[in-house]
């Protein structure tokens, strides 16, 4: 048995783990807004600052396209179909996405668009190769 971890999977790996960390910022913001204490019993929904409502949406975004990202390389990966392809756009999609959460954050539409939009042509790409659409 291969214990190596193919690019898609690989990929796959490290965009999970970072979407599982985006929630760090957002609990060290409540600690600091409400205390230790409060957080641990029943905290705010709502953070006081800007920055920390626009990461939490930003969180849900990126879990929400988990959702689609995930299964799309697990089934490249049970196929047999990975390619150059499906390999660059998985380690563009982590990348898009970390871009997405940056500009999403700072607040920066036309940039937080646009790497939303990558990610979600990576995806198509992993779609379309599963549905062995020739596009390239």
């Amino acid at each position: 048995m291969n214990n190596e971890l193919t690019t898609e999977l690989y990929w796959l790996v490290l965009t999970i783990l970072m979407t599982a960390l985006f929630w760090l910022a957002i609990i060290l913001n409540r600690i600091a807004e409400q205390g230790a204490w409060a957080t641990l019993r029943i905290p705010r929904l709502r953070p006081e600052a800007g920055w920390a409502e626009r990461l939490m949406k930003a969180h849900a975004n990126a879990v929400e396209n988990l959702v689609i990202f995930a299964p799309l390389v697990l089934a490249i990966q049970l196929t047999g179909s990975g390619t150059s392809s499906t390999a660059l756009a998985v380690m563009v999609y982590f990348f898009a996405r970390l871009i997405h959460l940056l500009a999403y954050v700072s607040a920066i539409p036309v940039v937080r668009t646009l790497a939303f939009s990558v990610g979600f042509f990576c995806q198509m790409t992993l779609a379309l190769t599963l549905l062995k659409v020739d596009f390239l």
